[in-house]
């Protein structure tokens, strides 16, 4: 009898499975980002984080498409994501934080260690959806907080607000924007969020040696993205159609 049973493998599994390699190539990129990070590399370090976040963006659309999860019922693409975007929005940021000594070699230390633990915690809840598909709490976009940070170079003290602000929002039933999958003021917030991405993008270009216009309307856009679910929630029916 032979030992292995080998059989002819679908190509919708194949074209399946190849998906889940994308997603997969997410951890690569954070692996690079982390080595950028451990030589100081601050720069390159986001540029791969860009990288892991631009697979994010294309994969789930591809693995709907293609109907993977049917497809390979055994293999959770979810948790798949979950790993790698863990690592790339909330580890490696937390690491280049820490790595960077904004707040000096203790109290970055310190920072980076409350950014992992709540993010970790708030991985663990199975209802950080709402109906309207905003994140309740803070959803650890880490990644976005402190590319921001590198690019104002804010003072310690608004460091620290910021951390701690979004620490404490990550345990509260307040509401923040998913730019793409929440209806009300999409074309606005799909545009704000475009135009961060673009800023971003140039700031990552100078090397974060930006120029004062760059650094405020990075700060403008940002804002809006961080406070317009507060808004939205406070204001039920702002944005809603056929709302007076």
């Amino acid at each position: 009898m032979p030992i292995f049973n080998y059989r002819r493998v679908p190509y919708a599994e194949i074209r399946a499975f190849s998906v889940h390699i994308l997603t997969a190539s997410g951890a690569f990129f954070a692996f690079l980002a982390l080595v950028a990070a451990g030589d100081g590399h601050f720069g390159a370090m986001f540029w791969w984080l860009g990288a892991a976040l631009l697979v994010d963006g294309v994969d789930g659309p591809i693995a709907r498409k293609l109907d993977v999860k049917s497809v390979l019922p055994t293999w959770s693409g979810v948790m798949l994501d979950n790993v790698i975007d863990y690592v790339t929005y909330v580890l490696i940021p937390a690491y280049g934080f820490y790595e960077s000594g904004m707040l000096g070699n203790t109290w970055s230390f310190v920072a980076a260690g409350l950014i992992v633990m709540s993010s970790a915690i708030y991985y663990a809840d199975t209802g950080m959806k709402t109906e309207e598909n905003f994140f309740s709490g803070f959803p650890v976009a880490w990644n976005m907080v402190v590319f921001t940070f590198f690019v104002v170079d804010p003072t310690p003290a608004v460091a620290w607000i910021t951390i701690l602000l979004s620490v404490v929002f990550t345990f509260l039933n307040v509401f923040f924007l998913h730019p793409v999958r929440v209806e009300r003021l999409r074309p606005l917030n799909l545009g704000v969020f475009a135009l961060w991405s673009v800023l971003s993008v140039f700031a990552l270009f100078l090397n974060f040696d930006s120029p004062r216009w760059l650094v405020w309307a990075v700060v403008a856009a940002g804002a809006y993205l961080y406070f317009i679910g507060p808004v939205l929630q406070f204001f039920p029916n702002l944005g809603r159609r056929g709302s007076a």
